[in-house]
């Protein structure tokens, strides 16, 4: 097949300044050219990447973008000129996969272009009905897949849920090493995400310093971006949450972004707890960090969001607590206070949740996606 991947406007691909979707698509991109197929991906120029370049066998083409306003309000207007920018350089293609909120509604010709695959990766909202034309809204929890057929009933034949799949690196090989490793584990909560309020980061800080104060020894580590232009709560965000664990001293680090795999992969395993407490309700809609956490054999605790339920099970593969209750950060540290004072529950998290992490090796989702295009096309 010949595939077009166009990413939005304000993040490059290779994703050199993070991304979960830039990451993951990234990822799929290199794998589909590695099965035979011809891929272009479109994303923005930025950070000296050239405009056009050839990568592990994908085609990559960059136009300007920008660095993400803080407000819906201010991305969508610079989306819609970077949409007009990108649709003027995709190639003819059997499909184009789009993940921009105004490119699928430029894209008319699947003539030209390929037939429109609107991958949603955010909680869909009214913009779903400007999407109708689209042969295919993809999504990748089946929490969000219902929320798109509430808002376009008469578009449910086209909706089909395929999950992101654990990006290459982040999954631990066998359950020998699985074991050695946890052995090795020390006492780290680590949060690896956006530094936003969205991200349940005060939450957090509130449930550890609650947690430390009878599990002496324990270190919180943050990792990850804060400023606006990487999607952080910015510098003034950034210096609240200091503040706010100022009490805490030594006990919380802030790592900043991790700009590799290996960089991230190395603080996953050496943590014996993985905290991912989004408040977000209404945003999230997948959760790569936990995945990525269990792929590398760390017990994870997360918030009641919907989109977890796919892989985390309470209790199984990980713990849930409540983020929506009055006393949030308690519930979070009592969650913590389960794995840290039984060796027993935090092995078989980490053993289940690594199984189950198996289960989205890129190679077995590439497949899903490849065989949906196929169906996809031949449908139109």
């Amino acid at each position: 097949m010949n595939i077009t991947i166009a990413q939005g406007a304000f993040l490059p691909v290779p994703p050199n300044r993070g991304g979960a979707v830039e990451k993951v698509w990234s990822a799929l991109g290199r794998e589909f050219a590695r099965l035979g197929h011809r891929v272009t991906h479109v994303s923005r120029l930025c950070d000296r990447l050239p405009a056009e370049n050839i990568a592990e066998g994908v085609r990559h083409v960059r136009v300007r973008g920008y660095d993400a306003p803080a407000t819906l309000r201010g991305r969508l207007p610079l989306d819609l000129l970077y949409a007009i920018r990108a649709a003027r350089v995709l190639p003819q293609a059997d499909l184009v996969v789009t993940h921009t909120f105004w490119l699928p509604v430029l894209l008319r010709h699947p003539s030209q272009h390929g037939v429109v695959y609107v991958h949603v990766g955010r909680y869909p909202r009214w913009q779903m009905k400007l999407y109708r034309h689209a042969a295919r809204l993809q999504t990748v929890t089946q929490v969000i897949g219902e929320a798109i057929r509430a808002i376009v009933p008469e578009c449910a034949n086209k909706v089909i849920v395929i999950p992101y799949p654990l990006p290459p690196g982040m999954m631990i090989e066998n359950e020998a090493e699985l074991a050695s490793r946890f052995a090795a584990r020390r006492k780290v909560v680590v949060f690896a995400g956006r530094i936003h309020p969205q991200k349940g980061t005060r939450l957090l800080i509130e449930a550890f310093d609650q947690f430390a104060r009878s599990h002496p020894g324990w270190i919180l580590r943050l990792v990850g971006a804060h400023t606006a232009a990487l999607g952080g709560g910015g510098d003034a965000y950034l210096r609240e949450m200091r503040d706010c664990a100022t009490s805490l001293g030594s006990q919380v680090e802030w790592a900043g972004f991790a700009d590799t795999t290996e960089g991230l992969r190395e603080q996953l395993r050496e943590a014996s707890i993985f905290a991912y407490p989004s408040v977000d309700d209404f945003g999230e809609t997948f959760g790569v960090g936990p995945l990525e956490a269990m792929g590398n054999g760390c017990p994870v605790v997360v918030s009641d969001l919907g989109c977890f339920r796919d892989f985390v099970h309470d209790g199984e593969t990980g713990l849930v607590f409540d983020h929506r209750a009055a006393d949030a950060p308690a519930r979070l540290a009592g969650q913590f206070s389960r794995i840290a004072d039984s060796h027993d529950l935090a092995q078989r998290l980490a053993l289940n949740g690594w199984k189950v992490a198996a289960d989205y090796r890129l190679e077995r989702v590439a497949k899903l996606y490849l065989d949906d295009f196929a169906a996809t096309i031949q449908s139109r």
